[in-house]
């Protein structure tokens, strides 16, 4: 079983985020083992180190950023990167969601792929949330789910 950390600068405070990120993480259970890490809001150049480090813990982890100037990939190409992964020896992959100031320059040179979802900007609480989701749409693409249209 594929193990995925999230690591995410700021802590959830709104109850429907709460509630949405709870739902996906319930929904993700049979699929990956899934922590989340929240990193404090203290500014680019701590909350990088903080993020590398909880990436290092996990040895041989494959990192991936989000941020607005990586890579695009549907939903069914992100479904086949996790499976690709996997099937070359993969097991942990952690995946870095900056705060509303977005990722440090170092977190994105450690990443593996930089990741977007969009250029359009979101808060990354929102983020948080539609990163879940597509973790889940890419359990159910991979396992043959009717989730995915």
């Amino acid at each position: 079983m594929l193990n995925i950390k999230l690591i995410c600068v700021g802590k959830l405070k709104e109850p429907h985020f709460i509630a949405a990120a709870a739902e996906y993480e319930k929904r993700l259970k049979p699929f990956y083992r899934l922590e989340t890490l929240e990193i404090a809001e203290r500014g680019l150049l701590v909350e990088s180190s903080d993020i590398i480090s909880a990436a290092r813990k996990d040895t041989g982890a494959y990192l991936i950023a989000l941020c607005v100037d990586g890579e695009m990939l549907s939903s069914e190409a992100l479904a086949s990167r996790i499976d690709r992964l996997t099937t070359e020896g993969v097991s942990r992959l952690c995946l870095a969601v900056g705060g509303s100031e977005g990722l440090h320059e170092s977190v994105k040179q450690a990443a593996k792929l930089k990741l977007s979802m969009s250029k359009m900007t979101f808060p990354h609480h929102l983020a948080r949330v539609m990163l879940l989701e597509q973790l889940y749409r890419a359990a159910m693409i991979n396992g043959g789910g009717k989730y995915h249209k």
